[in-house]
């Protein structure tokens, strides 16, 4: 027993040791709290090794991104398997656009972030604070920087300056836009660079191949360096989590962080179990849950190791022995679904985001909302196929909107549930995408 508990803690050291910190965080915030009293100034000088954690996963997450979109897309080339790419591309943009918007509407519905004890508070819109539409311009002129290098580092903002007053109202004024730039990285013009590479590499064949062997070599040293953060992270979130419990007022936050884990499973089990299940029927026109039931192995593999690509091999192995699906599909479907098909991950950067403006009171726009939902479909696509990558990826969310990203450690606390949970959703994803590719490339399987 004393053997096979000590083989455990040398495999899984740093999934135990991010566990650990969550108490010990805990119980120092609590110690520092009842038997201390910070300044403010000392409270920053506390909380300095979070900090630099939370620098670390914001200088990944630019690489991160560059390195796994090119790849992605170049993989997903529609005109090397005609229909069946093109379907592929479809499924996987429709898939994390209805559990994009099932996210928001749940999020805004339960309200998790919105504590009992306190109301929402009111924020007044100024007469010069932009409007939706300005900030859906600003969205579309941020999708296409006229600077690739700037926008590495800024991102553009426009600003209601007054002219003069107005003809018909003296009280009112009319106003002009003015564009600015603000630091913070412009994530969505690097993503569609990145997109438009991936495509164009992809179809170059052959001389395109070393182009993007270079960018999966560049992926393999980026997640190397992952790994290394990981084993910070475990001092980091102590710090972090002592610190939020330092600047608490009161400890409804773990109410709210319990409203929080009902909205995320409630929304990924609405998807996984009524969605999917619904577009499987009307397309593939067959029992949506006998198939389930013959993906059960790989769907319990991914629950435990917590990874679409670890658990790919019996993916395959159920999809093609079980539900009886063309080798030709799922070879070229399900390791492209591993990679870029993430309905789970797209569905839970929508809540978290959302879910943080709502811990903060910070009001959110149509505008806003829907440039959280394309982040989350952006950033899910080319995130990382690693455990726990989407709050990498949350990160990005946050700062495309202006969020804070201080509260991530809260999430991290119960991310171990959490990211088992949409990482079963990811698999069924794919292999309900497989199954109803198959049934719609009949045509093309039977020419071949």
């Amino acid at each position: 027993m004393a053997g096979q508990l000590s083989d455990f803690l040398k495999k899984h050291w740093l999934f135990c040791a991010t566990m650990l910190s969550l108490p010990v965080g805990i119980g120092l915030g609590v110690l520092m709290r009842g038997y201390t009293s910070l300044s403010t100034l000392d409270q920053l000088y506390f909380s300095f090794p979070g900090e630099v954690l939370t620098c670390l996963l914001k200088m990944i997450t630019l690489p991160l991104i560059v390195c796994n979109m090119i790849t992605g897309v170049a993989a997903m080339d529609v005109q090397t398997s005609g229909r069946i790419g093109l379907g592929t591309v479809i499924y996987t943009l429709t898939t994390s656009t209805t559990a994009t918007i099932l996210g928001v509407v749940l999020v805004l519905a339960i309200k998790p972030g919105m504590s009992p004890q306190s109301t929402e508070v009111q924020w007044a819109r100024t007469a010069d604070a932009l409007t939706t539409v300005d900030t859906m311009l600003d969205l579309i002129r941020n999708l296409f920087p006229e600077n690739l290098v700037q926008a590495c580092f800024q991102h553009y903002k426009s600003i209601r300056v007054p002219i003069r007053p107005s003809a018909t109202n003296a009280s009112q004024s009319e106003y002009k836009l003015v564009g600015s730039y603000t630091n913070g990285i412009n994530i969505l013009g690097v993503i569609v660079f990145c997109i438009l590479l991936g495509l164009a590499v992809g179809r170059m064949g052959k001389r395109g191949r070393r182009f993007v062997e270079f960018f999966n070599a560049l992926n393999k040293a980026v997640m190397k360096i992952v790994q290394i953060m990981l084993c910070y992270m475990p001092v980091g979130i102590v710090f972090l989590i002592a610190t939020k419990i330092l600047a608490m007022e009161n400890w409804s936050v773990f109410r709210t962080l319990g409203w929080y884990i009902v909205t995320v499973i409630t929304g990924l089990l609405i998807h996984s179990t009524l969605v999917l299940p619904l577009l499987y029927v009307v397309l593939v026109q067959r029992n949506p849950y006998t198939f389930m039931w013959g993906m059960a192995h790989a769907l319990l593999t991914a629950f435990t190791v917590s990874s679409s690509s670890a658990t790919l091999p019996l993916t395959l192995q159920c999809a093609e022995q079980n539900n009886g699906i063309d080798r030709r599909v799922t070879r070229f479907i399900l390791p492209i679904g591993a990679t870029v098909n993430k309905n789970g991950s797209a569905f839970f950067n929508t809540v978290a985001a959302i879910f943080i403006a709502q811990m903060n009171n910070y009001p959110l726009d149509a505008g806003q909302i829907t440039i959280i939902g394309i982040m989350a479909i952006a950033t899910s696509i080319a995130g990382a196929a690693l455990p726990s990558a989407a709050m990498v990826t949350t990160i990005i969310t946050l700062t495309a909107v202006g969020l804070p990203i201080n509260d991530i450690p809260l999430l991290i606390i119960v991310e171990w549930l959490l990211d088992r949970c949409r990482t079963v959703v990811n698999v069924m994803g794919d292999a309900f995408g497989a199954g109803i590719l198959e049934k719609c490339s009949q045509k093309e399987l039977q020419m071949r």
